[in-house]
């Protein structure tokens, strides 16, 4: 198996973390314990899991300020071994993201784009972009900066694409994608699903959503995830039993660890079951950077088996 090649892509956040007793509802204060700030945005934690537990060569291609939360960022993705020669740095701060967390492990997160808005892919980006086995994006930056990087990938390199946070893809960009990857909330909204419904037939979400891309990842949290392709029977992917501390990022490092698991060769099933062990480890701790396992703890982990 080679070692694989995935640009990433995407945000990167400055995360404001506390924990609660419980998430608050409209108008309401809940008194939270200590304050913690630590990196993440969904796309450079992205490029951490595809580098660290994934094991392959990632580049990030995002947009910091030049603040403080910038040298965070950079010293985190530096560590975890991506790429960051290519990151914008537009005269805006960097992106910050206000997140609780319960008891549970669940979390609630309203994020502050900042720099993350003035993203673009110039000549450089699209050159790195185009040397990749696997482009890996989310939502959390501008559509078309997602467009402009799908349009430099080179024939044969794989879109896979986060859907998240949740909104309305514009045709070009369905026609772009190979694999996307969603929530059963996130599968519903892109599949025009009414909403009691929602939380129904994975495998129903996953079909309506074949009818635009060759193939669906649904994540289903604790039960694990739904793997469909088209033409082929949907593979359920067991999730692996560990108690949770914080889920804050685990989604990123499963997609990442998905990306790099496909540039490695790894067919989808295969890189599902990858990505769902090192899913598993980051919720065991506490952060969405500083909780993503190596490669040879998710090797480990994968070995024992799931469910």
């Amino acid at each position: 198996m080679t070692r694989g090649r995935v640009v990433v892509v995407g945000s990167a956040n400055v995360d404001l973390v506390v924990d609660v007793p419980r998430h608050p509802g409209a108008g309401e204060t809940v008194l939270g314990g200590r304050l913690r700030r630590s990196p993440g945005g969904k796309g450079a934690n992205q490029a951490v899991g595809a580098a660290r537990a994934g094991g392959a060569e990632t580049s990030f291609l995002g947009a910091l300020g030049r603040d403080e939360g910038a040298d965070l960022l950079l010293v985190s993705l530096g560590r975890s071994g991506v790429r960051t020669d290519l990151v914008w740095r537009p005269d805006a701060p960097t992106g910050t993201a206000l997140i609780t967390v319960s008891p549970d492990g669940e979390n609630a997160i309203v994020v502050a784009p900042g720099a993350n808005s003035h993203l673009v892919v110039a000549e450089p980006q699209a050159r790195r972009i185009a040397a990749a086995d696997v482009l890996l994006a989310q939502l959390e930056i501008p559509v078309d900066v997602v467009l402009a990087a799908a349009a430099a990938r080179r024939p044969g390199a794989l879109l896979v694409l986060n859907a998240a946070p949740s909104q309305a893809l514009p045709d070009d960009l369905w026609d772009a994608v190979d694999v996307l990857v969603v929530n059963e909330h996130e599968a519903a909204d892109l599949a025009d699903d009414p909403p009691p419904s929602r939380g129904g037939d994975p495998e129903a979400l996953a079909g309506a959503l074949l009818a635009r891309v060759p193939a669906v990842v649904v994540t289903l949290g604790g039960a694990g995830s739904l793997v469909a392709r088209r033409g082929l029977a949907p593979v359920r992917v067991p999730a692996f039993e560990v108690d949770v501390v914080d889920t804050t990022g685990a989604g990123d490092v499963y997609c990442g660890v998905l990306a790099a698991a496909l540039a490695q060769g790894e067919d989808l099933a295969g890189a599902a079951f990858l990505a769902a062990a090192a899913g598993a480890l980051a919720v065991t701790r506490r952060g969405a950077q500083d909780a993503v396992p190596a490669t040879s703890q998710v090797a480990a982990l994968a070995r024992t088996g799931a469910g």
